[in-house]
């Protein structure tokens, strides 16, 4: 009887104690895990500036938002990746323009050859509001476009210098498989050819390309400096990558949390872009290093070459010519 009497008051004690702790954890905030999936590098500058970015929206949404996020494509390709956010599995991604370009065609101008004159220019069009009500378009499609990084500008390398159009005669190209880029760099004068990037650098040792386009951080990550030592600033593209968010997940959030959000994103908009500086110029003294040569180009006679592309899709909607104004208007 004693040992039953001893076991329930142990029993009892261990229950309050249980109650006790229970009851205190219930009064903490609960923080709300963001998971974003990425598909570059932890050495990434965007990859950089986004766990900023989760260290200060934690602190300043006093814990109640934390980021967790999945590089290296773990959690699928982009495309994999959007769906997971429209779905509401992870909350958040950062994806190619294209990718968006599925739910509003409006966004092709945003992604357009020559529409920017240099990275400056971009950052303001990203930081303006300019883009705000094409942001909100997709808001249909469960996701939030809360704003967008730089991936730098877009040249081509291959075995020789390219100064001209002339020079990509016959030359086959490497592009993302985009029926629109392969346009652009068929009026560039060269063959776009349309490929994944893990398979350029065998494509080009093997004869089958004799070059891709891309910007200095990749080209020197893929070593591709190896197989295409002549990297020519045509200056051709500045593909923006785009920063989404859950519908649901975005509206759950406090009117306050809404605006640390706003806040945040657009300091790591012009954090990104320094980072980017930064990464091209390490990126170039590797390439230096190792063989490459880096060609400053006239990019007048390539802008001239698509301006047919550029007018095709400005030409598509009233609100594509309107947006292509306003992008324009900035570098003014």
């Amino acid at each position: 009887m004693k040992r039953f009497t001893k076991a329930l008051a142990t029993g009892m004690a261990a229950l309050f104690l249980l109650v006790g702790c229970s009851g205190k954890k219930s009064d903490e905030p609960k923080s709300k895990l963001l998971k974003l999936a990425f598909n570059q590098s932890e050495n990434h500058p965007q990859y950089k500036a986004l766990k900023e970015f989760g260290e200060a929206l934690e602190k300043e949404t006093n814990g109640e938002y934390t980021l967790e996020i999945s590089p290296n494509a773990l959690l699928g390709d982009q495309r994999a990746a959007t769906e997971l956010v429209q779905n509401g599995v992870i909350q958040m991604a950062v994806v190619a323009n294209p990718v968006v370009e599925n739910f509003n065609k409006d966004f092709a101008v945003i992604g357009l050859p020559y529409i920017y004159d240099n990275l400056e220019h971009q950052k303001e069009v990203f930081i303006s509001g300019a883009l705000d009500d094409l942001f909100g378009s997709v808001k249909g499609s469960g996701f939030e476009v809360l704003g967008a990084f730089t991936a730098g500008s877009r040249n081509i390398y291959t075995n020789k210098p390219v100064e001209k159009p002339a020079d990509l005669s016959g030359y086959k190209i490497r592009v993302m498989q985009s029926d629109t880029m392969k346009k652009m760099v068929d009026y560039m004068g060269g063959v776009g050819t349309p490929m994944a990037q893990s398979e350029v650098y065998t494509a080009v040792q093997q004869g089958v390309l004799e070059g891709g386009e891309n910007n200095e951080v990749t080209y020197v990550d893929l070593k591709h400096y190896e197989i295409a030592p002549y990297f020519s600033y045509t200056n051709h593209l500045m593909v923006p990558d785009l920063i989404i968010m859950n519908n649901s997940t975005y509206d759950e959030m406090s009117d306050e949390n809404k605006v640390i959000l706003k806040n945040l994103i657009k300091e790591t908009i012009n954090k990104e872009f320094i980072a980017w500086n930064e990464n091209v110029e390490a990126a170039k003294k590797i390439a230096k290093e190792n063989g490459a040569t880096f060609v400053d180009v006239s990019i007048k006679p390539f802008q001239e070459r698509v301006k047919p592309l550029q007018q095709s899709v400005i030409d598509s909607s009233e609100n594509s010519k309107i947006l292509y104004d306003a992008i324009r208007d900035l570098s003014k």
